[in-house]
């Protein structure tokens, strides 16, 4: 891992730093315009040809049903299925808290105004399957999915080497009351769910994480297609703020874990004691070589860097910067800087709180916004799949009291179609 002494960065060398997933020559937007455009145009057969050049795989049909789902489901042991339920009963508690029911407000005596949320009618879930699968992320976007009432909830999974999807993901899917799942993935995935295919309904919003490809399509599809997205999500990524109070083997540990996930992953560590520094790394050496995906974990680690900083307040206004999916707080001291974090998609506070509970069972969501859109957008919840509608009422008392004043309003604008609705009204 590079290192860098924050006291001697430009404003400049930061802004370089805090950038990550760049395609400067157009190479991965130019790759999924193409993929787009070819399943807009071929529909499921786009769809079988990419599994084919993409995953190594023939497929027959794009999607495993409910008898197969089954079939799969069967192979996951007790304590897997008890570890899967205790996950699902988290998330679903924390998830669950999120649905509340606002007040109606009179604002002028007579006119009432409120807002009611109503399900998004058609979702689509995308759930990563390349070098990792991840069940976890199926929990995370159906639990909020179902809570909010979605009528069609349409999941995107790539396919395995024998044409189905991970037993995990079949177990999470009977789980969740799904009943067919299709074997697609990448950027064609997107393309289909915004589009719609032969075999896969157009949906009305997408959700989930993915590669730099995943990410790019969903920003194409939004912006030239009427399907919304959740969130630019791409490859995952964690900074962790560290000082004299940090434990290294915890550090070195949370860093590898966010490395594992592939090999454009980017784990950060900004800290105030450079003897924790040399701790860590020492560390890192050490664990690295226990990892089964220790080739993975070492790119990522090359793509990562160590920053030293003066204090708690440097670090925290790196972070703000920098804006991490995954902020860990490896620090006693974390009362003390909480309410300085602005950007961040999910903070972990202490030494005893890994990234890892968040990202399966202790009930957040761990579907967050990378690449700093932590900035501007919030990780996936119920109110994701839900939209908040207002409604107003106004009695006779009410346009009495409210119409004389947009009256005025509508008068200074120049609109005297809306100033003649309120006062062929009140004659």
């Amino acid at each position: 891992m590079k290192r860098y002494n924050y006291s001697e960065l430009s404003e400049q060398d930061i802004q370089i730093l805090v950038r990550r997933n760049f395609d400067p020559n157009d190479n991965i937007l130019n790759i999924v315009n193409d993929i787009i455009s070819h399943v807009k145009q071929d529909g499921d057969t786009a769809l079988i040809n990419y599994a084919l050049k993409f995953d190594g795989v023939i497929l027959n049909k794009l999607y495993i049903d409910k008898a197969e789902l089954e079939l799969l489901a069967s192979e996951v042991t007790p304590d897997q299925k008890f570890a899967i339920e205790v996950a699902y009963n988290n998330i679903y508690k924390f998830h669950e808290a999120q649905l509340k029911k606002e007040d109606k407000i009179e604002t002028t005596k007579g006119v009432t105004c409120w807002r009611e949320f109503r399900a998004i009618e058609k979702v689509g879930l995308y759930i990563p399957g390349g070098s990792a699968v991840l069940p976890s992320t199926f929990l995370m976007l159906g639990i909020p999915a179902k809570i909010a009432g979605c009528s069609e909830i349409i999941v995107c999974s790539p396919p395995q080497k024998n044409g189905k999807v991970n037993r995990f993901i079949a177990f999470v899917a009977l789980k969740l009351g799904i009943e067919k799942v299709y074997t697609v993935g990448g950027a064609q995935a997107i393309a289909a769910l915004a589009n719609g295919t032969k075999t896969i309904n157009k949906v009305d919003k997408i959700f989930g994480p993915g590669n730099q490809f995943v990410t790019k399509a969903k920003t194409i599809i939004q912006s030239t297609t009427n399907t919304a997205i959740d969130m630019p999500a791409g490859p995952s990524e964690v900074l962790i703020i560290a000082d004299e109070t940090s434990n290294p083997k915890f550090v070195a540990a949370d860093l590898l874990a966010q490395a594992e996930h592939g090999s454009d992953s980017q784990a950060i560590l900004v800290c105030t004691s450079n003897l924790i520094i040399d701790n860590v790394l020492i560390e890192l050496e050490k664990q690295i070589l226990d990892l089964p995906r220790v080739e993975i974990a070492k790119k990522a680690i090359t793509n990562s860097y160590i920053i030293t900083v003066n204090n708690l307040m440097e670090a925290i206004n790196f972070s703000n910067e920098y804006a991490p999916e995954h902020l860990i707080l490896a620090t006693e001291n974390w009362q003390n800087i909480i309410d300085f974090i602005i950007n961040a998609g999910s903070v972990f506070l202490g030494n005893l709180t890994p990234e890892s509970a968040g990202d399966y069972a202790s009930g957040t969501n761990h579907t967050l916004p990378t690449s700093s859109f932590a900035k501007a957008y919030s990780g996936v919840s119920v109110d994701s799949f839900v939209k908040k509608i207002t409604f107003q009422h106004i009695s006779a008392e009410g346009l009495g009291n409210l119409g004389p004043i947009v009256e005025v309003l509508a008068e200074l604008e120049g609109l005297h179609a809306h100033k003649n609705a309120i006062s062929i009204r009140l004659k």
